[in-house]
Order: structure tokens, then sequence, then C-alpha cells
């Protein structure tokens, strides 16, 4: 698929320089703390499915990502050894079943001595020797890839890398960036569908097509839902029947730049001015809560923050009467939005490291009552994250409600009217800066 629409290759290689030396740097530090003399990241392998001769669709290793624009080359392994160039030792399968993998080329193949094998046999005469002094990053469901090495994954080394990756090299924003563009082209290319009348299947097809990426490249599964499906959070289908009375529409879509990803939500009303009253004051809210980001916020309070105006919004809207401390206290604004504010977002879009106090490990627990936050970290310059605060009509939990204060606060006529929308949720991907945000999404919109 192509990429070049949504990014050019040369400034890539404007930024990737910097970017392997801060991997360098960061492997180094690991490998001191691990003791530890040699870095070997594996791309990944496939995983076969049970009781069959296939296998699932293939999951790079994001460590691996970190370093290489390569996500679709299983059983390669990237070796850092301090003071020396990367070693890539690159497989490409001799194989008439299916298409090897190209030969490496690109903006960043300068950076890499790079060893081409056709038999993964032939990998372990290209490891260092003293495996004693190496550390394995990656997943090893079969030994035979770990070639004798035993330290995999030593946290002393891992917690190192997660902590420091919350902070994007300016290689990584550009890609980012650049993800935006890419799942904005698919968001509007979506709405269009949506308003033409379309299934979700073939919204969630339009999508793809825009993006130029299969379902396998995403990111994450695509959430398409019409109507009352915009009420389940990860809903998971893309019906192919056409409705006969459309109303509403959430999309929660992303897509991938050289496996940086990008994670962005949005809600539309078909014909109800109503309805677009409520998404447009969502919205607001939103942005108002993008306006407070900048480095040193502490995220979790944020989280808080974001409860104590969707209090004050349930009662402007008639959803739910009390007051704002009342509604929180009583689980209220947790019925209508019961997921985190957002979370770190890179080549994974759920990030490492969003509990991390220090590259130690140290981990800052969640707030009391909210158990699904996946962010707690006071905010870096450079982080980038996401913000997306919600408002659902979800039974099971407004049920969950009956017989406490908080049930007597619902508002149930004016719910019953908002059910058949579903839910709304407004999500951005934004950069940390030291007084502010650069909103990679909003950007992308504009654009």
């Amino acid at each position: 698929m192509s990429t070049q629409q949504f990014i050019d290759d040369a400034v890539l290689g404007r930024s990737y320089s910097n970017h392997v030396d801060t991997l360098k740097e960061r492997h180094d530090r690991a490998l001191e703390k691990a003791g530890a003399s040699h870095a070997i990241i594996f791309s990944g392998a496939p995983k076969p499915k049970f009781l069959d001769d296939n296998y699932y669709s293939f999951q790079p290793n994001p460590h691996f990502v970190s370093w290489l624009p390569l996500t679709a080359t299983p059983y390669c392994y990237l070796v850092h050894t301090p003071g020396e160039k990367p070693l890539l030792i690159y497989y490409q399968e001799n194989d008439y079943w299916h298409l090897p993998s190209a030969s490496p080329a690109g903006f960043w193949t300068a950076y890499y001595d790079i060893r081409i094998v056709n038999f993964i046999e032939d990998v372990a005469e290209l490891l260092p020797q003293d495996k004693d002094k190496c550390i394995l990053i990656g997943e090893f469901s079969d030994n035979e890839h770990a070639f004798g090495i035993d330290r995999i994954n030593p946290n002393t080394a891992i917690n190192i890398l997660h902590y420091a990756r919350a902070r994007k090299t300016p290689y990584e924003l550009d890609c980012m960036r650049a993800a935006s563009r890419r799942g904005v082209a698919g968001h509007r290319a979506a709405e269009e569908a949506f308003r033409a009348g379309s299934s979700e299947l073939d919204i969630h097809l339009a999508y793809c097509h825009a993006v130029e990426q299969t379902e396998k490249e995403l990111p994450y599964g695509n959430i398409i839902a019409l109507n009352e499906n915009g009420a389940v959070l990860h809903y998971q289908h893309q019906s192919p029947v056409v409705r006969e009375n459309v109303r509403s529409f959430l999309i929660d879509a992303g897509a991938t730049v050289y496996g940086y990803a990008s994670d962005i939500t949005r809600a539309y009303s078909y014909d109800s001015s109503e309805y677009q009253d409520i998404i447009n004051r969502m919205d607001s809210m939103q942005q108002d809560i993008v306006s407070e980001v900048k480095a040193g916020v502490d995220y979790a309070a944020l989280h808080i923050s974001t409860h104590e105006k969707l209090a004050t919004l349930l009662i402007d809207l008639d959803l739910a009467s009390g007051s704002v401390d009342a509604l929180i206290l009583n689980g209220v604004t947790s019925a209508f939005f019961p997921h985190g504010l957002g979370h770190l977002l890179g080549v994974q879009v759920h990030d490492v490291g969003g509990f991390m106090a220090d590259e130690s490990g140290t981990v800052i627990d969640r707030p009391p009552g909210h158990s699904f936050l996946r962010l707690t970290r006071t905010l870096e310059e450079d982080q980038v994250l996401t913000i997306e605060p919600g408002l659902y009509v979800i039974d099971m939990l407004l049920d969950n409600l009956q017989g406490s204060p908080g049930h007597a606060m619902l508002n149930q006529k004016r719910i019953d009217w908002l059910r058949p929308f579903g839910g709304i949720r407004i999500e951005d991907n934004v950069r940390v800066l030291q007084d502010g945000v650069e909103n990679l999404t909003r950007d992308a919109f504009a654009s």
C-alpha cells in the first residue's frame, strides 16, 4: 500500500539519524543497567491458529518497529552493541508459497549493517557469540528463535526503554503527523458514506480504501457504529445491513505510517439538530480539556476534572439533576462516561509506560473508582496522548445505579430520548508542549 501521498520519505530521512542516535543512547543505558553488552531485538514470528496450519496476521514487536520502519518482516533480528553500527539480520525467505520480503531499501538502510539470510538457522552465525552478555527483547513462543540466550526482556532494561518511549523523537512525530493525515482521509470518506446511507460494512470499506490500508495494517479494529451501537465502547462488528432509520454515527478509527499510529474518534448526527447540539457541546468540552494540557500537568487530575465538566453538561442537558459533586460521588458521571480520558500513543495504540513514575518501574496508581484509566503520569514535553471524553447511554451501567441516590438524579424521559442515538466520543491525538499542545488531529482535519 502507498504511504507517499501522506508523507515524503525525504522528510523522514532528515529526522531519522537523530532518532537512531536517541535509541542508541536509551539502549546503552538499558544495557548498562542490565549488566549486558548486546541488545538483540526480535521482530517477531507469526502465531499459528489452534488446530490449523494457517497463522494469525503477523504483529511485529513494537521495540523492533521503534528502530525500523519494517512492520511485515518476521524472523528479523536487530543487534545493538554500544559503539558499533547496529546489525540488522534481515530474513528473506526462499519460498514459493508466499511473496518474500522485499530487499531492504529506503532512507533508513544507511544506518545499519544489513545481512540477508534465507534460512533461520543462518541467524546463529551472525549473533554475538558471548550469549551470557546478551539480552533478548521480544516475544519467544519457540525457544529455537532465542538461539540459547536466556535473558529475555529483563525488567531492568525494559523499564528504561518503556519509560523513555513516551517522549517522541522528531522522526516519530513526523510519522504520527502523517498517520493523523492518513486517518483523517479515512474519517472524511467514512462520514461521506454515512451521509449517503451506507451500511456499517460499506462505511468501513470506504475508510480502508481512503487510507490505503487493509484491516491487518490498521492499528486496531475500526469501530463503525450506527445508532444505538455507538453506546458499545468497543463495538466490534460491521453490519452489512442498510439501516432504514439512520440517526447517528460514531467512528473510532486510526491508521499507521511505518508502524506509528493515529487514534481518532468522531460522532455525527444524521438529521437531528438536537443531537447535533449535544455533539457540539461535547466537542467544545473536549477542546476545553485539550487547552489544559501542557508539561507538568497530572493526567489523572485532568481525568477527574473531566468528570466535573461532564457533570455540569449532564445538568445543562437535563439528563441528570443535582450538584456536580453529588453526581460524581454517586457514580452518575461514571455511568455516562465509564472509560479513561485517554492514553499514550505511539508504535502501540495503548502505548506502554502509562503508569510509570520513573525508569525503575515505580507504578502510579489510578485514582480510586477509575479503574479503566490508562495514563497516570505527569505530562512531559513531546509525549503524544489521546484526549477522548465520552457520553453514552449504557443501560447496564445506568441500571446498576438502581437503589442508590444516583438513580434518583437521572432524568429517565430525557435518557429514553437519547438512547437510540447511542453515544458520543470526541478523540484527538495531541503532542505535549512546554506550555500547550500540538493537536495532530485538528491540524490534519484543517489541512
